[in-house]
């Protein structure tokens, strides 16, 4: 078994709920038995604002696993409010829940409905976001730092393509909050950091985005810009983080003689790859973390130890923590057909209008 990841941010935040998140009302929330039957699984998601993630792919592929497993369950958004979060984990647990997969909005947060489910009896799994100091039986999640070096080696390697010159390198990281996004910067920075130290790049503007909010990346991006003009990379977190640089950019016709990084291989960032605004993306499977944390969650409803590939250390809780990782794939624009072949996103969301002849012309059909 192999070392995961050592953690080391406050961690991530778990999510509160979506407006009218039951299936009977809005369909927001799925029961897949739809009876009191054993097993019961709650998962609460964080949002839809970091992400388009949440609700496009992870709603739908942890549904999917649960009906092909025909259990009950239960998935409600907490659309990034801690005092929601908190109340639906109360109820999924008055609810009968016998697992309850969180991705937590921050590590106290996330411990607090972790310690309360274990104090009920129930088994209780970290989904995405390790909870620092917390109680989870088990965590899913990719190998994060792995994620990062793959940004912080695309952004290398369009730099390259491109010839640049002792580049002026910007950052735009995720959410101080987010454990992952604390990961992701240990991936890239070990790749960037050399760089740096040699002088084939120049480390510019290096800032955090609170709450992965877009808006807020935008503003500070273009503060960036006006301190240092001559931006000539931007190594962007996420695909959202990276269109907000991209916009800016825009407005200066500078969008495509920059590269810009960003990672979920979300519908906008392969659009703004075959475009050539952005330099490429992270693929993470989300069907492979899903289908692995439904399995996980199966096994302990029915009282079983579940299957691992990794520990991965939790400092604040001075302990290893069986874990599932999943590995990423660095998404170029020779390769966007690969996330529409794996069913990720179709080819009628990402070629639409001006993007059908860019899509041809990289082979999605």
């Amino acid at each position: 078994m192999r070392k995961g990841l050592v953690l080391t941010a406050a961690s991530v935040a778990l999510v509160s709920s979506l407006t009218a998140c039951g299936d009977s009302s809005s369909g927001d929330s799925d029961s897949g038995s739809g009876s009191d039957a054993e097993p019961k699984i709650g998962v609460i998601l964080p949002d839809s604002k970091s992400s388009a993630r949440w609700e496009t792919a992870d709603r739908k592929y942890l549904s999917e696993a649960f009906k092909a497993a025909g259990v009950e369950y239960d998935i409600q958004n907490a659309q990034g409010d801690k005092q929601e979060f908190q109340t639906i984990a109360d109820q999924m647990i008055t609810s009968g829940v016998n697992v309850l997969v969180i991705v937590n909005l921050d590590s106290g947060t996330g411990k607090a409905v972790l310690d309360k489910a274990k104090g009920q009896g129930v088994a209780t799994i970290d989904y995405d976001r390790l909870t620092l100091g917390g109680s989870a039986q088990y965590y899913v999640s990719f190998d994060n730092t792995a994620v990062g070096k793959l940004q912080g080696e695309g952004l290398s390697k369009c730099l390259t393509d491109m010839k640049a010159k002792k580049p002026i390198v910007a950052t735009l990281n995720g959410s101080p909050t987010d454990n992952n996004a604390t990961l992701f910067a240990d991936g890239y920075n070990g790749v960037l950091d050399p760089k740096y130290k040699s002088g084939d790049y120049v480390k510019g503007p290096d800032q955090s985005v609170p709450d992965w909010d877009n808006a807020q990346a935008g503003t500070i991006f273009e503060q960036m810009l006006t301190s240092q003009p001559k931006i000539g990379g931007v190594l962007a977190a996420n695909d959202g983080l990276g269109n907000a640089a991209i916009a800016v950019l825009r407005k200066q016709n500078r969008n495509g003689e920059v590269p810009v990084t960003g990672q979920d291989a979300t519908v906008q960032g392969l659009q703004n790859i075959l475009a050539g605004d952005q330099c490429m993306t992270v693929y993470k499977a989300v069907k492979k973390e899903a289908d692995a944390t439904a399995e996980l969650a199966v096994s302990l409803a029915k009282g079983e130890k579940g299957q691992t590939n990794a520990t991965v250390e939790d400092p604040e809780g001075k302990r290893e923590v069986p874990s599932v990782l999943e590995t990423p794939v660095a998404i170029y624009k020779e390769n966007v057909k690969d996330v529409v072949d794996d069913g990720f996103v179709t080819k009628e969301e990402v070629c639409k209008g001006k993007y059908a002849a860019l899509c041809a012309e990289a082979g999605i059909k």
